[in-house]
């Protein structure tokens, strides 16, 4: 079979993941904080040992229907998963990859965020010792991890700016970051292009994430008679919790080790 199965722990909600036993799935993963743990800085994220072999062997169990849903450019998530290279969306939605083997294309709604907008969120962290700014064209991410104690000032410094130079972006909150992207595109929308296609389609999503950026996602699924899980706490259209990225990696070995019909 190729549906998911229940966890071998009880953080996440067995009995509700016990019920896509027997159901095609098409599996969905962010990636940062959810199947990577966090790291002060998004470069010095590691990937454990054995997690590529493990996605590489779910993605096969599901017929290729894995996708990884995340804010990184999916250049970046190639690096991370080298060799490996699977169906992907990055930058919330603006970056797709239908085909492994082709290069991602943006999405039809993507837009480039303006290089003024760069200058001055850089000129804004610069006055806050330990931010910094992260920049990936379809959004830009202020990470303030190492500045905790000026997360209020310099919050309220981005949103001043965000108000006075009147450009479009959609303002989300993240892990220790404030995020700015492009509007049009979200995750819930990269989930909902994946449904409509091969070897997506027809089968039942599944999707795991960890943050707020991750909601849109979360709505998608549900509304197409899904199933979501967040990992740390619940969050809205979460149907069960996974305690830590640790635990939704020993759930993916569990059912990428599992015979068929076990």
């Amino acid at each position: 079979m190729d549906g998911l199965i229940a966890p071998p722990f009880p953080d996440a909600t067995a009995d509700k993941m016990a019920a896509l036993t027997e159901e095609p799935a098409a599996l969905f993963l962010d990636v940062d904080g959810t199947i990577l743990d966090l790291a002060e800085r998004p470069s010095d994220v590691v990937t454990p040992p054995g997690l590529v072999a493990t996605l590489r062997r779910t993605e096969r169990k599901l017929a290729g229907a894995l996708g990884l849903i995340s804010g990184r450019p999916i250049d970046e998530l190639d690096r991370l998963f080298e060799p490996l290279r699977l169906r992907a969306s990055g930058v919330h939605g603006a970056e797709m990859r239908f085909d492994p083997g082709l290069p991602p294309m943006s999405a039809p709604a993507a837009s480039a965020l303006p290089q003024s907008l760069w200058t001055d969120l850089t000129r804004i962290a610069a006055a806050f010792p330990g931010a910094f700014v992260e920049n990936k064209r379809f959004s830009f991410t202020v990470h303030y991890r190492l500045a905790l104690e000026s997360e209020r000032r310099l919050r309220e410094a981005v949103l001043r700016l965000i108000a006075s130079s009147r450009i479009p972006v959609e303002v989300m909150s993240a892990h220790y970051a404030i995020e700015l992207k492009a509007q049009g595109c979200d995750k819930g929308g990269a989930i909902a292009a994946f449904l409509s296609r091969p070897p997506f389609r027809g089968r039942t999503p599944v999707f795991v994430g960890d943050d707020t950026t991750d909601e849109s996602g979360f709505a998608v699924v549900a509304a197409r008679g899904g199933y979501a899980f967040s990992v740390g706490r619940q969050r809205p259209g979460a149907i069960g919790t996974f305690t830590q990225p640790s635990a939704v990696r020993d759930w993916l070995a569990e059912y990428a080790g599992r015979e068929d019909g076990a």
